[in-house]
């Protein structure tokens, strides 16, 4: 089984350390690593069995599969940003392969169109399918790119202290363009009004969990950008990327503890002084980091009187959860070359109406899926036949809501009763069934398949609701000033997807924008070590 960290038992755990992080998940690692080569000694706590979050790996009778690492845009290029926040925070140790030319097929009732990388070629593969509408895809592919460039000016407020951040914050809407602050649909549809080409542009919403009518433009185009080069896969698999990070950590006198639930965050004097432990230790620090996501670490993680007083409660209702997701885990037998399994994911859905398409399932859980994404990890691995040889593995996920399973939010993993396995079941059943209709050759292939629904999501990763995305990524959650790394409780800082966006990348550049807001003057010494790395 594949686990990064060490366990944690009392007495493992210094007494004092310069920094603690609450939760394993990229933000928290990437924040971690850089606060150690800035010379801090940091502990990171994990109560999942291994760390890494939604980066981790977890093996099943011989197979492994990743649980949310499924393709990052932009490491390809040395130079960008995201690559070389990678391997500042793995000492380069961390490689990544390229997937194929087309990096994602959108496949909506019988058409099936190609999001390949560059983006002449992308707009070529559009045209190809609305040859009438090529004005309208030019100015989209134009809005995508002037949006996302803005990211680094919207977000720049998230490295600057609390103050100057929310000074920055209400200046904000004068300095970005105005469609950062529309709904996607808000702004394709000024662009056309052809909805199968709008099912199409969107066919990606599965990669921020909000369908069109509700999320922000400015979070699709970042999305949408970030795979204009294309798509890359770690080499050996998602769990190489908190293995490769853990080392940095250590080398500089701290660690990466598992097992190691947070049950409260100490304040004494109106400061963040430490944790307490699960177990009822006590570990200190001056500074604490939750990269737990901002409503646990304000509703749960806070004491209720510290939280109540600043307001956390009513903030929480300005914003919302992200969405539920279910998930097969499948192996077969036989390498992905003898299987026909491609590098590409497959996004497939029942009509270009992603709202109404979602609608539906909520209301009948026996309506079609309103979104299928198959990715297919093994083939995406070039290690993978080294490790696992004549075999294979496939990952089907779906969005699916929180309220169809929280009457068995109290039970016990692995003994939820015959209802939820019966239920479990007919859901497997029919994502399966989803695969083989687009592969048919996998059928008799199958060794092995398992469902994660929001309960395991709630279970393994903390997540209140078994949301994946921490908050959703409509407008309003980006009006919010008091999103910031840096709390009104002196010592606390908010790291992650919360701080910035959803994903790896987005809360990879959490971690980095957490930092950066720490060191507060002196920030230019976080970018410094991104600007300068070089290969040792």
């Amino acid at each position: 089984m594949r686990r990064t960290g060490r366990r944690y038992r009392s007495g493992r755990a210094a007494e004092n350390y310069d920094i603690i992080v609450i939760g394993s998940g990229i933000g928290g690692l990437s924040l971690a690593a850089l606060m150690t080569k800035l010379g801090k000694r940091v502990c990171v706590l994990e109560q999942h069995y291994t760390a890494g979050g939604f980066t981790h790996s977890y093996e099943r009778e011989g197979f492994e599969w990743d649980v949310g690492v499924h393709y990052i845009g932009e490491v390809h290029k040395p130079h960008s940003t995201l690559r070389r926040l990678f391997d500042v925070i793995s000492d380069g140790a961390l490689k990544w392969s390229a997937m194929d030319n087309t990096y994602d097929r959108i496949i909506i009732g019988d058409r099936r169109v190609d999001f390949v990388e560059g983006r002449a070629a992308l707009i070529d593969s559009l045209v190809e399918h609305f040859p009438a509408e090529e004005a309208a895809i030019r100015r989209y592919i134009e809005l995508v790119d002037e949006t996302a460039r803005s990211a680094q000016k919207f977000f720049a407020g998230q490295a600057m202290p609390r103050l100057l951040g929310r000074a920055y914050h209400t200046a904000r809407p004068l300095l970005v363009p105005k469609n950062c602050y529309r709904s996607v649909r808000e702004v394709l549809e000024e662009l056309t009004q052809n909805q199968e080409l709008i099912g199409v542009l969107t066919g990606q919403w599965g990669d921020y969990g909000m369908v069109p009518r509700d999320a922000s433009f400015l979070m699709h185009a970042t999305v949408v950008k970030h795979y204009f080069g294309g798509g890359s896969y770690p080499i050996g698999g998602s769990w190489q990327i908190p293995d490769t990070i853990t080392p940095v950590i250590r080398a500089g006198g701290g660690e990466v503890f598992t097992y190691a639930k947070v049950e409260e965050i100490v304040i004494e004097k109106g400061r963040a002084v430490g944790v307490r432990m699960e177990n009822g230790d006590v570990l200190r620090a001056p500074q604490i980091v939750s990269s737990a996501g901002a409503r646990l670490t304000f509703e749960k993680l806070l004491p209720a009187t510290v939280r109540e007083s600043l307001g956390y409660p009513a903030k929480l209702k300005q914003v919302k959860t992200s969405s539920a997701h279910l998930c097969i885990y499948a192996g077969f037998k036989g390498t992905a070359a003898e299987l026909g399994l491609p590098k590409t994911n497959l996004w497939i859905y029942p009509t270009p109406h992603h709202e109404a398409n979602t609608a539906a399932f909520q209301a009948d859980v026996n309506a079609p899926f309103p979104m299928l994404y198959i990715s297919f990890p093994s083939a995406k691995d070039p290690d993978w036949n080294t490790n696992y040889p004549g075999k294979s593995t496939v990952e089907v996920l779906t969005m699916a809501p929180w309220q169809w399973f929280e009457k068995w939010q109290d039970t016990t993993w692995g003994q939820r009763g015959e209802d939820y396995d019966t239920f479990k079941a007919q859901l497997q059943e029919r994502l399966l069934e989803a695969l083989y209709k687009e592969l048919p050759q996998l059928r008799d292939a199958l060794v092995y398949a398992e469902l994660s629904t929001p309960l395991s999501t709630a279970w393994f990763g903390n997540y209140p609701e078994g949301e994946i995305y921490g908050l959703d990524h409509d407008v309003e959650r980006f009006r919010q000033s008091w999103l910031h790394p840096i709390t009104p409780v002196p010592g606390l800082a908010l790291t992650g997807q919360d701080v910035v966006t959803a994903g790896v990348g987005g809360a990879l550049m959490g971690g980095m924008l957490t930092a950066c807001a720490i060191m507060g003057r002196k920030a230019n010494k976080v970018m410094d070590l991104v600007k300068n790395w070089k290969p040792q």
